[in-house]
């Protein structure tokens, strides 16, 4: 007889946190009410001891990689092979909270047309993780942030559009995109729509798939019933400049795939030149900062 398929599979793609892998296993440990499947994608960490996957959630399936070729393709590997009904990116710096997994399965089930959704995100100090529900970065939605229109005005519908400020933190809300934090797809999407941009090495990637995720009709949508901790930017702040010309690259990368074909040649130009401003400047910012950092 055919076995029967887990209802999850949580694909968590690890570098140079132990610590806090260790912690989100053991949170998923304490999963009830669905059939959980956990892989773990270790993306060359230095030191990295086996044993603390099995230690910290016994069954996990830990899939070791000599190299580290970018979270995009770590992620890639953990899904081909997830036997799960539906597939979770969860990143290692989350911990999830008792019964929210349970709730998104059953959210899913009730709602056949989406195709992606994501849980309520909320930071060590309480506050809503506002990447996790997020609208496209289109030019006109770039310009309210880079002018501060959505920070003056986070109330406004218009001005506050990409963040979704506007919307009360615990309503259900279709939106464009999650974090990828935190990102449950139906397993058929594998075969639909494709798995994640191997172009991205680090951001983006997230907001790509569900870029073509929408664009096959699905509805993508934020969970707010179900709810995970997120101690973000933990993995990405041992290598800040690394990170920042990822970000970076993500943006670029994006931009070309989805949006340059529809905007003129003379916009298209100062949006490249504008992120390669963004990018310079944040990389001297945070070469000043390194110094007092390591006094400390």
């Amino acid at each position: 007889m055919p076995q029967t398929p887990p209802d999850l599979t949580a694909v968590i793609v690890h570098f140079e946190t132990p610590d806090l892998l260790a912690r989100c296993l053991t949170a998923l440990g304490a999963t009830t009410a669905v059939t959980l499947e956990t892989i773990v994608v270790d993306n060359a960490s230095a030191g990295f001891d086996a044993a603390l996957v099995e230690g910290s959630l016994p069954g996990a399936r830990l899939i070791r990689n000599s190299r580290n070729s970018g979270f995009a393709v770590a992620a890639n590997q953990g899904l081909r092979v997830a036997a799960g009904r539906y597939l979770l990116l969860l990143n290692p710096d989350t911990i999830v909270e008792p019964g929210s997994l349970a709730t998104m399965v059953g959210y899913m089930d009730a709602n056949p047309d989406v195709g992606c959704s994501t849980a309520k995100l909320v930071m060590e100090n309480g506050r809503l993780d506002l990447a996790c529900r997020r609208m496209f970065p289109t030019p006109t939605r770039a310009l309210y942030r880079i002018s501060l229109l959505s920070r003056l005005f986070p109330r406004n519908r218009r001005f506050a559009q990409y963040n979704l400020t506007y919307l009360p933190e615990d309503r259900e809300a279709d939106i464009d995109s999650p974090c990828g934090a935190f990102m449950m797809v139906r397993s058929e999407l594998r075969e639909s729509v494709g798995l994640l941009d191997e172009r991205y090495f680090m951001y983006g990637e997230d907001l790509d798939w569900a870029y073509r995720i929408k664009n096959a009709g699905w509805r993508v949508t934020y969970q707010p019933a179900a709810q995970a901790i997120h101690l973000k930017r933990a993995a990405s702040s041992s290598n800040r400049p690394r990170s920042i010309r990822a970000f970076h690259d993500a943006m670029r990368i994006f931009y070309r795939e989805h949006y340059q074909s529809r905007y003129p040649r003379l916009l298209s130009w100062l949006i490249f030149r504008g992120i390669d401003v963004r990018e310079a400047l944040e990389l001297v910012a945070a070469r000043a900062r390194r110094p007092q950092a390591t006094r400390a």
